[in-house]
């Protein structure tokens, strides 16, 4: 029987970079989370976890792993094994490159950092006698794209008392992110000659005003509504397409929006928004017509400040030596799910989500050390 992994959290970071596991539904023909998954089950096997490898689509797993007292308060770690494309990176990306303090390589702040360290943390805390409770490693696949992985575990009856998403936040507590809908705007007008001004009707410039109508309303009404951690919602057009030649009236512009929400905004609530403008539009310029469609939407997360799980992560942070700031997040993580299920969640990790799906990503070795003694200090202080 092989020797264990050594319990060292900088080692399994590179192990973990080592290993490609692109999300094949953001990059044609790239492998999944299969090998990155099957290496961490073995890793976390060796360490005394219970584990098991949950496929959530052919070649996609997620690994759940389970270590102390089966059943009492447990507390999930969570993170995700995909990582994104690699197109234009300066370094080599599967192969873990350390520069004084900093670790480079695809992943390794988004977030095979923050994995590495909640896998030894709680693997220390339970070697140590020191876990009153059970610590659930949940290591998901697709998180980069729709969640597949956090939502399979959440519908298969996953029940916890809190969970850490270890996202890269640069050691700060982040009880709170945005959310996000994309919805597509398809402008409808009548094709012509370029010279039939009375018969054409043109979609680019329908598509034209209704960007000054969101400008508007970003403007005078998303400013209004704000967050004490995240500011104010936003919005930005994404994408336009239309036309098909210089004489012809365009027939159809395709107009597509993020809108990042804050807690208390829901999806069919942007929708609902953005229909209303067309509506507004449409009464004025009887031409304009347009249909709308949501994408996809994903809620914001939000966890009180003052919240039991909020205090301990703080508190651990400040047992280790420093005082972790509050701040909330302008990107989307999995925390969104867990809190949406009723399992307070919150984000906390090695490395900075500036450096995520960038040309040069690293994180700094002495952070994803400090991150797995906290989680340490969490894991021996949760259920107590």
């Amino acid at each position: 029987m092989p020797a264990p992994f050594p319990l060292d959290a900088i080692a399994l970071t590179e192990a973990l970079v080592a290993i490609d596991s692109r999300n094949p539904r953001l990059v044609a023909n790239a492998p999944g989370e299969g090998a990155c998954a099957q290496f961490l089950a073995e890793v976390l096997t060796g360490w005394g976890f219970a584990v098991v490898v949950e496929e959530v689509e052919p070649g996609r797993p997620n690994v759940v792993a389970r270590i102390g007292p089966a059943g009492r308060s447990p507390l999930v770690l969570n993170g995700h094994l995909d990582v994104v494309g690699t197109d234009g990176m300066i370094h080599p990306p599967f192969e873990p490159t350390t520069r004084g303090d900093l670790l480079y390589g695809r992943g390794a702040t988004d977030m095979k950092g923050g994995i590495a360290a909640m896998c030894v943390a709680a693997a220390r805390a339970a070697s140590r006698g020191a876990l009153a409770s059970e610590i659930i490693v949940a290591a998901v696949c697709d998180e980069e794209f729709e969640s597949i992985g956090t939502r399979a575990l959440l519908a298969n009856g996953l029940t916890a008392t809190g969970a850490i998403v270890t996202e890269p936040t640069r050691m700060a507590v982040c009880p709170a992110h945005k959310g996000f809908a994309w919805i597509e705007i398809t402008l409808h007008g009548r094709a012509a000659h370029g010279s039939a001004y009375d018969v054409g009707v043109d979609a680019v410039r329908h598509a034209g005003l209704l960007l000054t109508a969101l400008d508007r309303f970003e403007h005078s009404e998303l400013t209004r509504r704000g967050h004490p951690l995240l500011g104010r919602p936003s919005l930005h057009a994404a994408m336009i397409a239309g036309g098909t030649g210089w004489s012809t009236y365009a027939e159809q512009c395709t107009l597509r929006i993020e809108r990042r929400t804050i807690p208390g905004e829901r999806g069919e609530q942007v929708l609902a928004e953005i229909d209303a403008l067309c509506a507004e539009l449409a009464a004025s310029h009887p031409t304009f017509r347009a249909t709308t469609r949501m994408v996809c939407a994903q809620p914001p997360s939000d966890l009180a400040v003052d919240a039991p799980l909020t205090r301990i992560v703080a508190r651990a942070a400040a047992i280790d030596g420093h005082d972790a700031p509050m701040v909330g997040l302008s990107c989307w993580t999995d925390a969104a799910l867990f809190n949406e299920a009723g399992i307070p969640a919150l984000c906390f990790g090695p490395g900075d989500i500036a450096r995520a799906h960038s040309a040069e990503e690293w994180v700094e070795r002495s952070d994803i050390e400090r991150a797995a003694r906290v989680l340490e200090q969490i894991c021996g202080e949760w259920g107590r």
